[in-house]
């Protein structure tokens, strides 16, 4: 089980009950249709359509990455407690990364649903990252599950604020991961995922940019072997000839 009995575990199961109180006898719109050659089978499309039905985790994968409902809305109400159960256990693949999760979250514009189901919503993911950030094996990588979350929500800095606020080992060895993972789309002044709005990718790219440069250094210490890392990280905050003639580039090709 990802949730446990710490603090944030139990935040994440009261959020997993809340999203299942929220959403209860949702469905899709009864007039909602979708390829039977592509997508699935009209017995599966009818299951939407029943509030409460059980829904195996292939028609979940299915429906959550179909891009062409007609009230996505709706369908993502309709599988949201199941959908998220997946989630936490860490049985939802994706193809090119977890941000397609909130995409799928961005399309069904949840924060102009009613307010206790929008609440029910960001509740989850607040509670989803607060417990992936301090523990050891989180379901997914947590710089995946940030930009899921900054995806749905379409905004970064609630998240990093999050992270920043933590002085925790486990926090701090998923913040060297993440930095890791993005250094080589950063120092290219890309951002690392694929944004929901595209104009939102270079905005996020330049506050994920400041906050690294700024915060990584006062929580990944040289001696810990981040040495090389940390360069990485003080180049970001360069640009033109100062970034790539510096000594320490790391000779990535764009």
């Amino acid at each position: 089980m990802t949730t446990d009995d710490t603090p944030a575990g139990r935040r994440l199961a009261r959020a997993l009950d809340g999203l299942a109180a929220a959403f209860r006898g949702m469905t899709a719109r009864q007039d909602e249709v979708q390829c039977d050659c592509h997508w699935g089978s009209e017995e599966e499309l009818a299951l939407l359509k029943i509030p409460d039905a059980p829904l195996d985790p292939d028609l979940l994968h299915r429906t959550w990455t179909a891009p062409d409902w007609a009230d996505h809305g709706a369908v993502l109400r309709r599988i949201l407690p199941a959908f998220a159960a997946e989630l936490v256990e860490g049985r939802t693949t994706t193809l090119f990364g977890l941000h397609e999760v909130g995409l799928s979250f961005a399309r069904g514009r949840w924060r102009q649903w009613p307010a206790p189901q929008a609440e029910a919503v960001r509740e989850f993911l607040h509670a989803w990252w607060a417990h992936a950030l301090t523990d050891p094996a989180p379901a997914y990588p947590v710089h995946e599950l940030l930009a899921l979350c900054s995806e749905a929500s379409d905004a970064l800095g609630p998240w990093l604020t999050a992270w920043e606020a933590l002085d925790d080992p486990v926090a701090d060895r998923h913040l060297a991961e993440a930095a890791d993972q993005w250094s080589y789309y950063l120092l290219g002044d890309e951002l690392p995922w694929r944004a929901w709005e595209e104009e939102n990718a270079e905005a996020f790219r330049l506050e994920l940019d400041a906050w690294l440069v700024r915060h990584a250094p006062t929580r990944l210490a040289p001696r810990d072997g981040h040495e090389e890392l940390l360069h990485r990280i003080r180049l970001i905050g360069l640009t033109g000839p100062a970034r790539w003639e510096d000594p320490h580039w790391p000779g990535y090709r764009y």
